[in-house]
Parts: C-alpha cells; sequence; structure tokens
C-alpha cells in the first residue's frame, strides 16, 4: 500500500510541474545536433514554443517575458506598420528565443500564421520585423488502382489526400455519374503534391492527368491551357474532345433518381396515369440544387403542382426548371452561373416526399434530358491539337505504365 502511494505521489508532483509551453534546453556537455529555424540555432537560445491562447495580444505575451510597459509600448508602436499585432488568432504557434543565463531576456519573437510563412520581430540591436515565405516544392506522383468503394476510399488507401476526390469528381462532373461507377473499376491519376521546406506536407496542388473506367470504357482528363498566357485550363480527353458539357448531368451533387422522364406515370399523389416530364432526384430536405447550365432567371414562384420552382433560360435553345423546393435563393432576372445554388430540395406542391423534379426544354418543348446529347464547351481549336498532344503524349504514357504495373499484382 505504501508503495502505491508513493508512486501517486511521484506522478501528481509531475504532473503539477508540467508546464504547458514547450521550452527548449540543451545540455552543453552533451553533443548534439544543431536545430537551426528562423536563421536562429536553437541552442544559442533557451527557446519557448506554445501556440497563442483566447485572450492572449502581442502585449500580453510581451509583458509574461519581463518586459516593463514602456518597453511593450515601445515594441508594439516600432512594429505596427510591418506586422499588425491585432492579427494575431488563436490556435497559431509562436517561438521565443531568449537568452540561456537566468534573467531569460527577449531576444527575438517569431509567429507564423500559416504553414507556408511567419513573421521575425528581431528585438536583439534594434526592433526589426521581417516577413519570410518557405520555400515550397511540388512532387508529382501518379497512382493506380480499382475502386472497392467510393474514390476517397480509395485514395485514402493509397494514402492520398482525400480532397483531391473533390478536384476529380469536379473535373468530371459532366462525363461521369460516380455514383454509378461499379467494385471493380480501374482509375490512374496524376498530381502534383506541395511540400513546405522540402519536408512539410502541404496537401494537393494540381491534376495532372486521370482516367476512369465507366461503362466499360475508359475516360481520360488532361488540363491544357488554349491561349497560352491566360492562365485559364481545360478538360480534354485523349484525343482532344472536350469534357466539360455545357449542362451538368444532375442538379444535385449526390443523385438518386426515383422516377424518370414517361409518357405516362401513375401519379403518387393524384393517382391517375399521366405524362411525367421530368426526371426526379430524392434527396433530403434543405439539400442545395444546383443550376445545371449558366443562363437567366426566367421564373420563380409558387403552384399547386410544382411547389416552389425556378426556371433557368440558358440561351435561345434551352431553359431548364427545378420544382418542389423548400425554399427559392434567387430572384426573376438575375444571372446565375453553373453550378449556382438557386433552392433547396423540399416537398412542396404535389409531393411525397423530399426531391426535385428538373424539367428541361429543347425549342421550347419539354424532353428527357437524360437522353439528349447536349453540347460541349469550347472545343479544342484545330491549331492547339498538336500542342496539346505532345503535351499530354508523355502523361498518358506514365499514367499507363504505373496503371500496367498495378495490374499485373
Amino acid at each position: 500500500m505504501k508503495k502505491v502511494l508513493a508512486f501517486g505521489i511521484i506522478l501528481l508532483v509531475f504532473f503539477s510541474c508540467k508546464k504547458q509551453d514547450e521550452e527548449v534546453t540543451y545540455d552543453e556537455s552533451k553533443p548534439i545536433a544543431v536545430l537551426e529555424q528562423f536563421g536562429f540555432k536553437y541552442n544559442d537560445f533557451n527557446v519557448l514554443n506554445d501556440t497563442i491562447k483566447r485572450g492572449d495580444t502581442f502585449g500580453s505575451l510581451l509583458d509574461r517575458q519581463n518586459l516593463d510597459d514602456q518597453k511593450v509600448y515601445d515594441i508594439i508602436e516600432k512594429v505596427k506598420d510591418s506586422f499588425d499585432v491585432r492579427s494575431i488568432r488563436v490556435g497559431k504557434p509562436f517561438t521565443f528565443f531568449r537568452s540561456k543565463d537566468r534573467k531569460k531576456r527577449l531576444h527575438a519573437f517569431v509567429y507564423q500564421p500559416d504553414r507556408g510563412s511567419y513573421y521575425v520581430v528581431d528585438l536583439r540591436d534594434s526592433v526589426q520585423v521581417f516577413k519570410k515565405i518557405r520555400p515550397v516544392k511540388f512532387r508529382t506522383k501518379t497512382i493506380a488502382g480499382s475502386l472497392d468503394g467510393s474514390l476517397s476510399e480509395a485514395l485514402q488507401k493509397q494514402k492520398v489526400d482525400v480532397s483531391l476526390a473533390n478536384k476529380i469528381t469536379k473535373v468530371y462532373a459532366w462525363s461521369i455519374d460516380f455514383f454509378k461507377l461499379k467494385k471493380g473499376d480501374k482509375f490512374g491519376i496524376t498530381f502534383t503534391e506541395r511540400f513546405i521546406d522540402d519536408t512539410i506536407y502541404d496537401g494537393v496542388d494540381s491534376l495532372k492527368a486521370a482516367f476512369f473506367e465507366y461503362k466499360g470504357k475508359l475516360i481520360y482528363a488532361f488540363p491544357f491551357e488554349q491561349n497560352q498566357g491566360s492562365g485559364k485550363l481545360e478538360y480534354f480527353d485523349e484525343q482532344g474532345k472536350a469534357l466539360k458539357n455545357f449542362f451538368l448531368k444532375a442538379p444535385l451533387k449526390y443523385v438518386n433518381i426515383t422516377s424518370r422522364f414517361a409518357k405516362s406515370r401513375f401519379h403518387p399523389v393524384q393517382m391517375i396515369w399521366k405524362a411525367h416530364k421530368g426526371t426526379d432526384y430524392a434527396a433530403p430536405t434543405g439539400t442545395p440544387i444546383m443550376t445545371t447550365a449558366s443562363g437567366v432567371v426566367e421564373q420563380t414562384g409558387y403552384t399547386a403542382g410544382n411547389g416552389n420552382f425556378v426556371k433557368v433560360k440558358h440561351d435561345r435553345t434551352y431553359s431548364t426548371q427545378y420544382l418542389h423546393m423548400s425554399k427559392i435563393l434567387v430572384r426573376r432576372g438575375q444571372r446565375v452561373n453553373q453550378g449556382d445554388i438557386i433552392g433547396k430540395v423540399g416537398s412542396t406542391g404535389l409531393a411525397t416526399g423530399p426531391h426535385v423534379c428538373y424539367r428541361f426544354w429543347k425549342n421550347g418543348v419539354q424532353v428527357d434530358a437524360l437522353r439528349l446529347k447536349l453540347p460541349n464547351s469550347e472545343p479544342m481549336n484545330k491549331r492547339n491539337l498538336p500542342r496539346f498532344l505532345q503535351q499530354t503524349k508523355p502523361l498518358k504514357q506514365a499514367l499507363d505504365s504505373v496503371a500496367r504495373l498495378e495490374y499485373k499484382k
């Protein structure tokens, strides 16, 4: 019992003496590797690392370093034009470099607003402020595999940042319904990753090339700048055909079709057979509804059958309508861009549950959007095709090579 009590006392003393701040000190009698960061050699200083806490200010941090009020005021006045002292945020890391003697005089303060940069307030000779940008390197990586679930799960298994899945689904939004991909469907992706100071991983930067197996066919995607110097990238397949259609495939990100366009369908509310001139997508109430193409809002309103609805005119040929909304988020005459949120899913009007009925007009006649061959956006300029093929050839070869190795396993 005495041993247990003694052990408990030792633990209590240990944890009660432990500081929240992390002080870095060195035993000079032992040889150690010299750590250098922010332009300071750590073993020349008493170093304190911490993060900004709620209620902290630049002034209060300095106050705790044995500086009198006048000295703190003078420092703030001298740095305010180079370093906005009000910009420090809770949770951001900072470092104090102090003298190694008993007085622990403050020599420098380092604040890191993000992983890519930091501020140095140097107090040694005179008060000076420097903003430093850390060097960023980009590394290209190619992966291949087969789906055994969602794309995010497949990327996670390969230890790739799942944010890449969002980039890919946006690129393929006009040509692939990712909910119709099957287990075993193949994919290959070439992308770049950012590394700060050559060691700190900073996420996925860009998509360089990709292919996905969809309905038995490999659909490639390559970014290409048609007008050199414009910075505008569009995605094309291996033959130079644009992936981006004039219309999105559906007005919701997550697609669950419950009723298709039909000349005759038994209406679940009216209990009669009648034409259904739209496609129903079920989703929870409040799910954002997107306009499938850019245009001008032609109508908004409410009818007993349609409930809350929005109709968008895209050009002289095409219009779309979105029915049964719980909330309308646009007004008549408003210009909207492809993918803009125009309302939220609901069950207003003649509806048995929350969904959006998506209707499509071509030349004033309602048609089945799922069967319509829609036009592509800006096609490849023929003069650019040789440059495109030359640029994408090594990317495709590398992608196919990694894929072949992966599928042989």
